[in-house]
């Protein structure tokens, strides 16, 4: 349908779409202390030269005869070959899950990296075995001399990759120049479609111009284009599948980012939409979707449509992380090192160089910092609660306190901080989320004894994130709280490591209604309507929406929700069954219990005007099949009987 079109095009086709249409309204010297200090203009012979092998500046130690560079490979035999280099902390946008709302404390220019340092510390990099550098920021494409930097970078010898992510403001302007500079790998961030949403998350104007940098860089033949999607409940995920369907007829690797916790980006877990979920959504409308291998390192779940020219991808940080092949440093615009991007403690580089400091003693900083990298960063709850710099500081990938800080020579106290940059723009909120739809229901057994079935992918809350401690490796078991930590406090379990498995629970609700209430519902009689379709439609609903009312469960994909009610005249009650199924890491008994239950308080909601009378009784798990724990049936007489 959008085959031979622009981007802009295909997505001035999609507006059309109803699904656009409903979202309109709802980012030989060693010593480098005099070539490193700041500098008022290019120094007349660059570091790039000095730092060249075969051009007077060689390491004391050359490790280049070993497999990997030991200064680059931490405790746990992960070998870092990516740096990703902050080149401002300055940003034309103001995207909500990345410039805290009061705006960021700026480092005063002179206590950013010059050319030459950022230079000097990416050619010392690149000796010790990192192939690959991304430019980011802020906004990397904002620095007067990023083409230079490009440039510069690109006459690296042993560099393979040099990217750029980049908001796509002013691609479509230095693109051209870039591309020739040496920039052979582009990611570009866009969390909407729609316009008026563009301005909303960013606080400003501009979607016009990412969308014509995205098809200027398909004209000039990056392939692919890289697009990042933070995805948020309630703002974008509706549009998951409008996303998706650009990669039909264009090189675009759209990658859908879980929504991470930063300082001041005020994260809540019932905005994340986990990887499940949204693959859930997709695989709904192409069920053919295949999964496509992934390299070591890869941070991305890669997928594709069959006959689609580009592909997707999944970006697990909270729901499945990767720590475990991380291969990246991150080198942030005030020079400071941080070797995971979800911790706090951070080494100055800039001190070091400043401080005369020789390339040696750049390599023991470095080779120190990373020894002390641990094996996966935090939990999402954990890191919800942690100090860190704001995702603007940090880099302009996906969100205010200034991060600890170690300085590295005594002496230099990290850097001070200068004047605040603000943000005005568009008042800061959210977008209403519709209320999700329920599956139709059919009459079964008898008159009024209903039951309803539905599936899908649920629009529920986050999935799991992991914790370096205890909680993140604790297995369900009898007699053992999992939801908490060592100091008591709100723990999700971690299930990344868990199989897949079918899983499935029943659970079961009486209502006790008395005489008048059962006859006006066994006859369909009461004013507000039939009391028991619409607990059904209550119950799939309230399945589907479970991490979001209880905060410790994780999002499941539910591919069976079953709700059945079935009168007692005896006991003048609606008994009220529901079953919950899917295929997963994770039980879905709680799905089943919720789902009972609020078709339960529907039943006495439809009944109040009558009699308040009503008692909601014997809320209970009937049985749990699948998982780790082993399977559970409620016996007859016995109030627990586990298998």
């Amino acid at each position: 349908m959008l085959r031979g079109r622009t981007l802009g095009s295909a997505v001035a086709a999609l507006a059309g779409s109803p699904a656009l249409g409903r979202a309109r309204l709802h980012c030989g010297c060693r010593t480098l202390s005099d070539t490193c200090a700041p500098q008022p203009k290019p120094a007349s012979e660059g570091l790039l030269a000095e730092a060249s092998p075969g051009l007077g500046w060689r390491s004391r130690f050359d490790h280049r005869s070993l497999p990997f560079s030991a200064f680059l490979t931490d405790s746990f035999g992960r070998q870092h070959s990516y740096l990703r280099i902050s080149l401002t902390e300055k940003c034309n946008l103001r995207c909500q899950y990345c410039m805290p709302q009061d705006g960021v404390k700026l480092t005063p220019r002179t206590q950013l990296l010059t050319t030459e340092e950022i230079v000097t510390l990416a050619g010392l990099f690149v000796r010790e075995g990192v192939d690959k550098i991304r430019l980011t920021g802020g906004e990397p494409l904002i620095r007067p001399d990023v083409v230079e930097i490009v440039a510069r970078l690109h006459q690296l010898e042993n560099l393979k990759t040099l990217a750029v992510t980049t908001n796509g403001i002013n691609l479509a302007k230095l693109l051209p120049s870039l591309k020739e500079a040496g920039l052979n790998l582009l990611n570009v961030s866009l969390d909407t479609l729609v316009p008026a949403k563009f301005e909303f998350i960013t606080r400003r104007r501009g979607f016009h111009k990412v969308i014509e940098g995205i098809d200027k860089a398909i004209d000039l033949g990056y392939n692919p284009v890289k697009v990042n999607c933070v995805v948020m409940r309630g703002l974008n995920e509706d549009e998951l599948l409008d996303f998706v369907n650009l990669t039909a007829t264009k090189p675009l690797d759209m990658r859908f980012i879980e929504y991470m916790p930063f300082d001041g980006n005020k994260w809540n877990f019932k905005k994340m939409v986990s990887y499940q979920e949204m693959l859930g959504v997709i695989r709904q409308r192409w069920p053919e979707l295949q999964k496509l291998p992934s390299g070591d390192s890869g941070t991305a779940k890669a997928y594709k449509v069959p006959d689609f020219q580009g592909q997707i991808g999944f970006i697990t940080s909270m729901s499945e992380h990767f720590c475990g092949s991380c291969n990246r440093l991150r080198l942030t615009a005030d020079g400071s090192l941080k070797v995971c991007l979800f911790g706090n403690t951070e080494v100055s580089l800039r001190d070091a160089l400043r401080s005369g400091a020789t390339e040696e003693d750049v390599l023991e900083i470095v080779g120190a910092a990373l020894s002390r990298k641990k094996k996966q960063h935090a939990g999402m709850f954990s890191l919800s609660q942690m100090k860190n710099r704001p995702m603007i500081l940090i880099e302009g990938d996906p969100a205010a306190t200034p991060a600890i800080q170690q300085p590295l020579v005594k002496g230099l106290p990290p850097a001070p901080r200068g004047r605040w940059f603000g943000n005005a723009g568009l008042p800061h909120g959210g977008v209403p989320l519709p209320p999700s739809g329920g599956g139709g229901w059919a009459l079964g057994l008898g008159p009024r004894a209903h039951s309803t079935q539905g599936g899908g992918a649920r629009r529920g809350g986050p999935a799991g994130g992991e914790d370096p401690v205890a909680p993140g490796d604790r297995e369900e078991a009898p007699g053992r709280l999992t939801h908490v930590d060592e100091r008591g406090g709100a723990a999700m379990v971690d299930v990344s490591r868990k199989p897949e498995s079918w899983r499935e629970a029943v659970a079961q609700a009486t209502v006790r209604l008395g005489d008048q209430a059962f006859r006006l519902v066994r006859d369909n009689q009461l004013r507000k309507g039939d009391a028991l379709a619409t607990a059904q439609l209550a119950g799939v609903c309230a399945a589907k929406l479970t991490s979001q009312l209880v905060p410790l469960c994780h999002t499941v994909p539910l591919h069976r929700i079953q709700v059945s009610l079935d009168l007692d005249q005896a006991r003048l009650a609606a008994i009220i069954t529901a079953t919950c199924g899917a295929h997963g890491r994770t039980g879905v008994e709680m799905e089943a219990l919720v789902a009972a239950s609020l078709a339960a308080l529907t039943l006495y909601d439809m009944c109040k005007a009558v009699t308040h009378d009503i008692v909601v009784e014997d809320v209970k798990l009937l049985s749990k099949t699948g998982g780790q724990g082993g399977d559970f049936h409620r016996g007859p007489e016995s109030p627990l009987t586990p298998n």
